[in-house]
């Protein structure tokens, strides 16, 4: 079993956590299956060159080793997480305690326990909050993907573990952040499979990470004025390790205006797993 440590940017969600026991997930030792694929060690570059430290202004960070781990191949779907709330009726709509999903949870849903026009069974289920999203995975014997691990495996293009070189690549995805969410989203699996044999990561929703918050933390408290002025705005392309990279900006943008308890119509998630002997 592992407890989560305490982290800076949820100091009420981890609290909160704690009380509920839902801290406590299992390190699920697994192999590739049907529905995951593993995601070999690797590196992931930072994206911006200041780290949240005290690192002089312009200093490369060091990237993020990330181990080999499991990916869920899609991302969860409605008739997923309908088995999961029949089977936990604490995470009923209108069952589920305020202090861990907001009023909007699951409501595009007919009702707690019906999917309607709105909710296709094979479309990815949306509207669900951070700790709805890691009770889900951890019911399945998982957990929700690091920034790091989803980060790393999203990096991939259709020839290789890095996209950056393929034509088009930066361009499709922009592509995609540009369209407004539809009312009612198409099925997952419906466009090819990354490198990897991961569907989805990019065009169709935005996904929760357990720390979803970290990238605008900073140790320093110096800093924390001018965090969102430097990185939400010109000037923090001038410290970005890739300035082009607006992808990026943007999921890091969207991770840190949310709240664990959120709940939005264009935010799914999927499950990762500990691999066996990973980083062999």
């Amino acid at each position: 079993m592992k407890l989560c440590a305490p982290r800076p940017w949820a100091p009420i969600a981890v609290l909160a956590i704690l009380g509920a026991g839902l801290c406590m997930l299992p390190a699920a030792a697994a192999r590739d299956t049907p529905d995951r694929v593993r995601i070999p060690a690797g590196e992931v570059r930072p994206l911006y060159r200041r780290p949240p430290s005290r690192r002089p202004r312009g200093e490369p960070a060091p990237p993020t080793r990330v181990d080999a781990f499991l990916m869920d191949r899609l991302p969860v779907t409605n008739a997923d997480f309908l088995a999961f709330v029949k089977a936990r009726p604490e995470w009923r709509r209108g069952a589920a305690k305020g202090l861990f999903v907001d009023p909007d949870y699951l409501a595009h849903w007919a009702g707690p326990l019906t999917l309607g026009d709105a909710a296709a069974p094979d479309a990815p289920v949306v509207r669900v909050s951070w700790f709805a999203a890691r009770a889900y995975c951890a019911a399945r014997g998982g957990r929700l993907p690091t920034e790091a691990e989803w980060e790393r495996a999203a990096a991939a293009g259709q020839k290789g573990p890095d996209g950056r070189g393929e034509p088009g690549w930066r361009e499709t995805i922009l592509g995609w952040y540009a369209k407004p969410t539809p009312a009612r989203l198409p099925p997952v699996g419906q466009r090819p499979a990354n490198f990897h044999g991961v569907h989805d990561l990019h065009g169709l929703v935005w996904e929760w990470v357990e720390d979803f918050g970290a990238t605008l933390v900073t140790a320093d408290a110096r800093e924390a004025g001018d965090t969102a002025s430097l990185r939400f705005c010109a000037g923090g392309a001038a410290d970005a390790t890739d300035p082009e990279d607006y992808a990026g900006f943007m999921r890091s943008a969207m991770r840190s205006a949310l709240k664990a308890r959120h709940t939005t119509a264009s935010l799914g998630f999927r499950c990762v797993a500990d691999l066996e002997e990973a980083s062999r």
